[in-house]
């Protein structure tokens, strides 16, 4: 008889945990030394600590291209920024995205898979971000969740060109998304994270190409017989 038992929550592949955690660690450190449960007065100016460590700066970028130097620990910021965000509310939608597109992603690609999007989506969104001359650096996972967005959309164009529908309704969520961004843009104001967010968004698709079980080879077979 199967167990009338569940779950609380729905089990996750293991490597979106591994993304997630870290995210949760620092925001509960942080949270633990502004309410001056850990590490004294100078525990407010974490957060700030923690941006000026990890965030990404094209400024920076630019002088290890243009120098050819390349110091592991500036470097690291093209992989690192997504974990360190400007608030706990920035870093909780950003957790949703990730718990959920991850588990959707994570269910069909290898372990390696969701590591090539979410982390090729992170660079690539960052690439992008200082090649149209931004100059403002660039925190959260967004670019990065984005990716996995891209993910999922891959595997819904996939399912559809299997059942001969239209393909372009796998693209209904990230149309919905970036129409939601730019309304909150026009009310609220907003920076231009959203270039790294498309970026993003483009890389994790196209990723997907490798990240998929049965690679290019598969995907293309599977369009050929349609």
């Amino acid at each position: 008889m199967q167990s009338l038992i569940q779950p609380p929550l729905n089990p996750l592949p293991p490597i979106v945990w591994m993304l997630a955690l870290p995210i949760v660690a620092m925001e509960v450190v942080l949270a633990l030394g502004s309410a001056g449960l850990a590490g004294g007065p100078e525990a407010i100016g974490w957060r700030l600590q923690a941006l000026e460590r990890f965030a990404f700066s094209p400024r920076i970028l630019v002088w290890m291209w243009e120098t050819g130097r390349w110091p592991p620990d500036q470097a690291i910021r093209i992989l690192a920024y997504p974990f360190v965000h400007g608030s706990l509310m920035h870093a909780v939608f950003v957790l949703v995205f990730l718990l959920a597109l991850g588990k959707m992603t994570g269910e069909v690609f290898r372990w390696w898979g969701v590591l090539l999007v979410f982390f090729g989506a992170a660079a690539t969104g960052a690439l992008v971000y200082t090649a149209v001359g931004v100059q403002a650096p660039l925190i959260g996972g967004y670019p990065a969740v984005y990716g996995l967005i891209g993910g999922f959309t891959f595997l819904m164009w996939l399912r559809l060109a299997a059942a001969g529908a239209n393909r372009l309704r796998a693209f209904s969520l990230i149309g919905l998304l970036l129409s939601v961004q730019l309304v909150f843009s026009l009310l609220f104001g907003g920076g231009q994270e959203w270039i790294a967010d498309v970026a993003g968004f483009a890389a994790g698709f196209l990723l997907s190409f490798l990240a998929v079980p049965g690679g290019v080879g598969k995907v293309i077979a599977l369009l050929r017989m349609r």
